[in-house]
This record gives structure tokens, C-alpha cells and sequence, in this order.
């Protein structure tokens, strides 16, 4: 049998532990063979921020997530022949790439080719009447003057192509979460790009890398009901696939975590709103047939993808400025402390009433109402403690920062032994989605000049 591709996830999201990828990266240097680490760091709102970032500084607008990921794994893995590929470009991928050749110099390799796929910023194609004639339901564009930020979701051929033109590592902006996988497999095994069936179960594979230890026990573990082993230590999971498309999942030995049907069948249903049409930009994916095998300890055996024609346009997310958000909190412990709780949130009502009506406001005793709201039972409950959480948005920033004020007024001017106020004025981003025509869409690959 010729050897798999493996394919292991350092990170999936941009908050992720720096550390995941160096276990993956000692489990794959155990194999020959085409071998790969992903990285997906980038959520709709990151790109965004980051978006605002390079405006205020172009040499920025990279995903935060590089300088706490890449110094540690990068040299570990270009020296077993481990080739990288990851979305930490966000609003700059060039930024992003010229970062990774410094720590590739740093420690020792100056020859590593990085490659940018670029080519998903369409805030220079588009104006912003084109934009709104495309969004797909809503009126969010219908009234704004300008964008923050509108990126296209690219499939995996950027990625395949820099891997075909000898790329150690891609850098991305926004692409589909599984191309980062798919690209890697289309360039190993030479899948062609009509070839469904193949692209389905690559695409397949790539949702159940995408989100990290999500499939090896994180967002999984619940005590006495779904129990996870080693959990302060969970390995992030690796994908072996074969040139048919069939394909396993596992993570590195010597990890905490677990592989079982269980988590498996939790992360391919994660996200996915038809399971019989789960649209990427290479494919339209059908999981509906899907059979998971045991197949030794901690490995799940994947077959039965089915995949289709991949849809007429592309899905383009767009960011506008959407007034800012005020959230202070303050806690009281002890007898009354609910009592005391709700006094105080009944105060902040009544004087942002008098001094500010047109601010809506919530207001949550955390751990009693917080979450469920009116339908929570309060009757019996007499907690010893309460955090009550303000909070308020509107265009201006000036009515968010009375409410703040008085909120931290409640230290002398509240309920008995208030304590703790934290208080956090940010700016909003609002988005809605668009539908692009492919044939307005090109995405263009670089290398980094004076690297490799």
C-alpha cells in the first residue's frame, strides 16, 4: 500500500494553545511520505480586526496568532521535511509571510520558500453598490458609506499551486476552513479539480481537522457523561488519507485526548446546516452516507463521502462599523448577596433612564439569569455570590461611557460590598453575507523575494 498523506492541525482558532503543534510535528517525523501541518486561525471577526489594524498600520493586519504559534514550530518542522500551511495572512498576507521568512532565518533555515495566496480582498474590485446588489438577505449595506473589510472564502487551488511551485509554507488570507487540507491533498496526489468524489473526501477530511482538539475531546469532554482522558493535555488530531480519499483520523501517542465515534461524529456534524449539501468552493460535500469505523485505539476509519459540482458563486463575508459596545460588571458575595445584586442593577436602570433614555440596556446576575433570562428559577435560589454584568451599544461612544461611570460609581454610591468592576468599551463590527460570481475572482500565488 502506498504510503498516506498525513496531515496534522496546530491551531483552530487564533485564541488556540501556541504549544498543539509540537507533538503533531514529533509524530509526524516518524513517517515518510507527504506530510503537512495546517494552522486555521482565522474567524470572520479576526479577519475584520485585522482588517482595521492595517489601516492604522500597513506593515500589521496579520493574524494575531502568528508570533505565539509560528517561533516554536516552524524550525522543528521544516527540519523533518514537514511542509506548512496556514491562514495566519488575515487582512496581509504579505506582512504575514515576511514574519514567517524572520523566524525562518532565526533559526536557521534561509532558504525556506513562503508562498502568499492572495486575492480574497475584494474592497479594491468591488465598490460598495456592487456589494450591496449581491448580499444575499438583509438590507445591513443598504444605508452604509463604507465597508470595513469584504473578503471572499478561496478554495484550495492557491494552496495546491504553491505546493506544486515547492512552497515550505503558505500563507493565506481568507480561505474555506477545509482547503487547507484539500490543497495539500490535490497537490500530493494530483487530484484533478472535477474529480468529486476525491475532492468530497478531502474537503472531508479538512472539516475534521479544522477546529482542532474539537475532534480529539475538546468541546467534547463533560464529566461522569462523556469523560476525556489526559484532558489538561489533549493531542490535536492528525488525518491519514489515502490516494482513494478513504481516510482516518487520529492524534499523536503519548497525548491525553480521545479518537472515538463519538467525538468524530460531533465535529462532522459541527457547523453543517444540510448535511447532504455542505457548499465549500471546491465542492459541494454529501456526508449523509458517511460510515465510521473503530480501527485501534484512538483512530476513526472515514468512508462514504460523496461529493458534487461545486457551486456557480463564492460566499463573501462583509464588515461595516457598527457603534460600540459598553459591558462593566461588579460582584457582591455573601448574605443578600442576590438581593444586593438586583438593587444595584435596578439603580443603573433608573438613572440611565433620567440621564440617557435612549440607551438600551441588559442587565444579568451571572449564574442566575444570565443565560436563560425571564425563564430562569429564582424563587428558591439564594447564591453567595453574584457578578452583575452592564451592558449597552449605540453609534456614539459618549452615553457607553456615562453607563460605565456609573457603574463604577456602584463601589461607594451602591449596595453594601460591591467589589471586582471591570469595565471594557469596544468598538462593533456588524457583517452580512454576499454571493460572488467565480469568474470575478482570481486567487494569485507569490513567493517572498530574497527567501529561498
Amino acid at each position: 500500500m502506498p504510503e498516506p498523506v498525513r496531515i496534522g492541525c496546530g491551531a483552530g482558532f487564533a485564541g488556540d494553545r501556541s504549544d498543539a503543534a509540537l507533538p503533531i510535528i514529533a509524530e509526524l517525523a516518524r513517517y515518510s511520505g507527504a506530510r503537512f501541518l495546517i494552522f486555521e486561525t482565522l474567524a470572520e471577526r479576526t479577519l475584520a480586526l485585522c482588517q482595521l489594524e492595517k489601516r492604522r498600520d500597513g506593515a500589521r493586519g496579520f493574524s494575531p496568532a502568528l508570533d505565539r504559534m509560528i517561533p516554536q514550530a516552524l524550525g522543528p518542522a521544516l527540519a523533518a521535511g514537514i511542509r506548512i500551511a496556514g491562514n495566519f495572512g488575515a487582512a496581509n498576507p504579505r506582512a504575514a509571510a515576511e514574519r514567517i521568512a524572520h523566524y525562518a532565518r532565526a533559526a536557521g533555515f534561509t532558504k525556506a520558500r513562503i508562498a502568499v495566496v492572495e486575492g480574497d480582498d475584494l474592497s479594491a474590485s468591488f465598490t460598495l453598490d456592487e456589494l450591496r446588489a449581491r448580499e444575499c438577505d438583509g438590507s445591513l449595506l443598504e444605508k452604509q458609506q463604507k465597508i470595513a473589510a469584504a473578503n471572499v472564502y478561496l478554495g484550495a487551488e492557491g494552496i495546491a499551486q504553491a505546493l506544486n511551485a515547492g512552497a515550505d509554507v503558505v500563507v493565506t488570507g481568507r480561505v474555506a476552513d477545509p482547503a487547507l487540507a484539500l490543497g495539500p491533498l490535490v497537490h500530493a496526489f494530483g487530484w484533478e479539480w472535477d474529480d468529486w468524489q476525491r475532492l468530497a473526501c478531502g474537503t472531508l477530511a479538512g472539516h475534521l481537522l479544522e477546529c482542532g482538539s474539537q475532534v480529539t475531546g475538546g468541546y467534547f469532554a463533560d464529566p461522569g457523561i462523556k469523560d476525556v482522558p489526559g484532558f489538561a493535555e489533549i493531542g490535536y488530531p492528525i488525518a491519514e488519507v489515502a490516494s482513494s480519499g478513504e481516510l482516518v483520523i487520529t492524534k499523536p501517542r503519548d497525548t491525553g485526548g480521545i479518537v472515538d465515534r463519538r467525538t468524530v461524529t460531533e465535529q462532522i456534524l459541527y457547523e453543517v446546516h444540510d448535511p447532504g449539501a455542505y457548499l465549500t468552493p471546491d465542492v459541494v460535500l454529501d456526508i449523509t452516507g458517511v460510515e465510521l469505523e473503530q480501527d485501534g485505539g484512538d483512530r476513526i476509519r472515514l468512508r462514504g463521502a460523496r461529493g458534487k459540482t461545486k457551486p456557480d458563486t463564492l460566499k463573501a463575508t462583509v464588515f461595516v462599523e457598527s457603534g460600540f459596545l459598553g459591558e462593566a460588571e461588579i460582584s457582591y458575595a455573601g448574605v443578600h448577596a442576590l438581593a444586593r445584586g438586583r438593587l444595584a442593577a435596578e439603580a443603573i436602570k433608573a438613572r440611565m433612564q433620567r440621564r440617557a433614555p435612549e440607551l438600551p440596556l441588559r442587565t444579568d446576575l451571572i449564574g442566575v439569569n444570565s443565560v436563560f433570562g425571564n425563564l430562569a428559577q429564582e424563587a428558591d435560589m439564594q447564591p453567595a455570590e453574584v457578578r452583575l454584568r452592564v451592558a449597552a451599544q449605540h453609534p456614539r461612544p459618549e452615553p457607553i461611557e456615562m453607563l460605565l461611570n456609573e457603574v463604577e460609581a456602584l463601589y461607594c454610591a451602591g449596595p453594601a460590598a460591591g467589589a471586582g468592576v471591570r469595565r471594557h468599551l469596544t468598538p462593533r463590527l456588524a457583517s452580512t453575507s454576499c454571493l460572488i460570481e467565480r469568474e470575478r475572482v482570481c486567487p494569485k500565488i507569490a513567493f517572498i523575494p530574497g527567501v529561498g
